[in-house]
């Protein structure tokens, strides 16, 4: 697989998952726009990349303010030139009941993890079409967008949200020779909105043992490759085959 040429978004490529995909990305010769609310974060993300060799730069984005989002697609289409791959990574999670959840909670946890992803896409689906060239787009979803849970009433409503998203989109844009396709981890590395992973967390699955941010990279780094080519529209599990054997979870 070869990116050699190409421009990749990521956001929230600070840590964990994000970084991860922007690595494995590099690897293959793209270059790489790091989108993250922290500054520090993100420069030293794109710091480890420049010292690889790799072309790459960070942009600093609230993703819960689409004014935002268009100045930064603005500002990478300007300083790169063109725009070949969005990986939707950033999400919050509210890890509340629905009857201790406040308003601003639920609004700001779909703003960031449904709203966001939709206007990021939105906004560079237009660059990809003025270019003209083929563009993919990855959707970072979770199992919690499937299965009811104790907790978390918001984010597994936006993750639910991020599953039909991708389908839409997927249909919207296949005209235009952009492909869009989802990854659906489960517990992989820090929890969302986390720095530090937990060795303590329950994990279930079908290979005993926790996901690493290295997985759910190779995956991404599969769909925006030429070996994916007739994939659109699709939701691949990363989650060690925890869905096949866990219908819902408590917690």
């Amino acid at each position: 697989m070869s990116h050699e040429g190409k421009l990749a978004i990521i956001t929230g490529a600070g840590r964990n998952i994000g970084e991860a995909i922007a690595h494995r990305l590099a690897e293959e010769g793209a270059s790489i726009a790091v989108v993250d609310l922290d500054q520090g974060r993100a420069d030293k993300v794109v710091e480890d990349l420049i010292k690889k060799g790799v072309s790459a730069a960070s942009f600093v984005c609230d993703v819960s303010k689409p004014e935002q989002i268009l100045n930064v697609v603005d500002a990478i289409q300007h300083e790169f030139k063109r725009i070949d791959i969005l990986v939707n990574n950033v999400a919050i999670s509210d890890n509340k009941n629905i009857l201790d959840i406040d308003l601003t909670t639920w609004q700001k946890t779909l703003d960031i993890t449904l709203t966001a992803p939709f206007y990021f896409a939105k906004c560079v689906a237009h660059k990809m079409v003025d270019q003209g060239i083929p563009g993919n787009i990855v959707n970072v979803s979770s199992t919690t967008g499937y299965f009811g849970r104790g907790r978390a009433i918001a984010y597994a409503a936006a993750k639910g949200g991020v599953v039909n998203l991708t389908k839409a989109m997927a249909i919207q844009l296949a005209e235009y020779n952009i492909r869009v396709n989802s990854v659906v981890p489960n517990k992989i590395g820090s929890p969302v909105g986390k720095d530090e992973f937990d060795p303590s967390r329950p994990i279930i699955n079908l290979r005993n043992r926790a996901g690493a941010p290295s997985d759910l990279a190779n995956a991404v780094a599969f769909l925006v490759s030429d070996q994916s080519d007739f994939i659109v529209g699709t939701d691949l599990f990363v989650d060690g085959g925890c869905s096949v054997i866990m219908p819902g979870g408590s917690g």
